[in-house]
């Protein structure tokens, strides 16, 4: 079972939390705010207010039998920098710290941060992404240039095979699988026909969709 530590219990470390109790992970969760703590005790492992810029209190929880820590406080951006040294200090094998934006991740990054998020800036992207092009339904963002989308397959598409659309050379995507109503496609060959209300599932650039709109 893995154990996960979750400092700073607003909306983004909350939702961490207790999407990984509910997989199953052992989570510990802790905030200075003991309403926080209350409102998430029954849900997650354990539950402990604590400081997390009291060094004292940090070492007190046990963090160094912890595989990961997340650091997700909110917008006191020298408090998550400063937690983020201090568990690195502890020897914190693995710290996943959350970013307000690119200077305060790469802060977070010199100092010790294993790997940085932005979840309101990523969460944002995706929101744009899904508005321009009408026909993308859902986007998980791989890197700042490559996600995997699942994008209605636009009416041109419609009685097509992969080959002839020329996806990957027209609009640098590849087709990972195709969502039918009554199955899934992996790794569609070259020959696979667009059907009417397929969903596809691509890599790619979701900047180079716009000409897809419909």
């Amino acid at each position: 079972m893995k154990q996960v530590a979750v400092i700073g219990l607003g909306r983004f470390g909350s939702s961490v939390a207790r999407t990984l109790a509910d997989s199953g992970c052992e989570v510990l969760a802790v905030d200075v705010d003991e309403a926080r703590v209350k409102a998430i005790a029954d849900e997650v492992t354990d539950a402990v207010r604590a400081n997390a810029l009291d060094e004292e209190a940090l070492r007190a929880l046990g963090l160094r039998n912890f595989e990961v820590v997340v650091v997700a406080i909110g917008h006191e951006v020298q408090a998550s920098i400063l937690t983020t040294v201090l568990l690195k200090e502890m020897g914190i094998p693995k710290i996943v710290a959350k970013a307000q934006d690119d200077l305060h991740g790469r802060v977070l990054q010199k100092v010790g941060a294993d790997v940085v998020v932005y979840p309101e800036r990523d969460m944002g992207v995706r929101l744009a992404h899904t508005l321009i092009s009408r026909n993308v339904i859902d986007e998980i963002q791989l890197s700042t240039d490559y996600s995997i989308l699942e994008m209605a397959a636009p009416r041109g598409f419609v009685g097509h095979s992969l080959r002839d659309l020329e996806l990957r050379q027209r609009y640098g995507l590849s087709v990972l699988a195709i969502r039918r109503k009554d199955r899934i496609v992996v790794s569609p060959n070259a020959d696979q026909v667009v059907e009417d209300g397929d969903l596809l599932v691509v890599l790619g650039q979701p900047d180079k969709l716009a000409p897809l709109s419909e």
